[in-house]
């Protein structure tokens, strides 16, 4: 009787000893699996859209649990949000101005702040459109329509703004102007023929193969282009969004941000 009175304790004990160690390797794995698995949102300038959608897949093959989501729209919409507390990590701008506001506001990680792309404005016509060799003809009767972005909150509506105000054409052509809600759109409005000419990025340009080029703006008409990022405050990863923001600065995703037309600041 004593005997199976032990033996019944030493087998309790054993159970119990097992239960407990694999308890705590659950709760360790657990806690290591929702470490490793992390989300980030990146909201990016809409010109950022087709290189940052190639980055991702880089970026995702050696980091598998890292969960990107981008949201891509006008810099200024996005600031917005951000300014409205949207729950953003990463802020990517294609103009300084929205960065600038959001660093006013105390709603960045300084430290992790830097100018990373430029890029240059060009005139784009439809494929077969008219053909155009100076900024002046935009005042050509024969040029009814022209695109570009919302100077108020689309970078490239407020460098072409700029550019246009400098060579003296822009209360001239200001009936003509047709509005768009970001770079792509303006892209559309031009590749659909529904305007005769649009003011866009050389790198939504090169996406295009319904558009043709006519002409690049000099690069003193207008405020330097510059694409800033930076981690949000509020980033609820900060850890993974300062990984990612090193990953964007890196070699591996320059040669990527080159290869679709942009320059890197030096």
């Amino acid at each position: 009787m004593e005997r199976k009175r032990i033996f019944n304790s030493i087998v309790a004990a054993a159970v119990a000893l097992t239960l407990l160690i694999s308890w705590n390797l659950f709760q360790s794995v657990s806690t290591t699996t929702a470490q490793q698995r992390t989300s980030l949102t990146v909201s990016a300038a809409i010109s950022l859209s087709q290189a940052l959608g190639e980055i991702k897949t880089v970026y995702q093959s050696s980091n598998p649990n890292v969960t990107i989501t981008y949201n891509f729209g006008a810099s200024g919409a996005l600031e917005q949000q951000i300014q409205q507390g949207a729950p953003v990590d990463v802020f990517f701008s294609a103009a300084t101005k929205q960065m600038n506001n959001l660093q006013l506001s105390n709603l960045l990680i300084n430290e992790t702040r830097r100018n990373l792309l430029t890029n240059r404005l060009v005139l784009i016509t439809p494929k077969n459109g008219v053909a155009l060799s100076d900024f002046k003809q935009l005042t050509d009767a024969k040029i009814k329509k022209i695109a570009i972005g919302e100077p108020k909150s689309v970078p490239v509506g407020q460098y072409a703004q700029e550019m246009l105000t400098k060579l003296g054409l822009w209360r001239q052509i200001q009936p003509k102007l047709v509005l768009g809600n970001n770079v792509r759109q303006v892209l559309t409005f031009v590749e659909s023929g529904n305007v005769d000419a649009g003011i866009v990025y050389t790198t939504d340009a090169k996406a295009s193969d319904k558009v043709t080029v006519r002409l690049t703006a000099a690069e003193n008409l207008h405020s330097p282009i510059v694409y800033p990022l930076a981690v949000i405050r509020n980033s609820r990863n900060l850890a993974a969004a300062k990984a990612f923001v090193d990953f964007l600065a890196g070699d591996r995703a320059k040669i990527v941000f080159q290869k679709y037309g942009f320059g890197i600041v030096r």
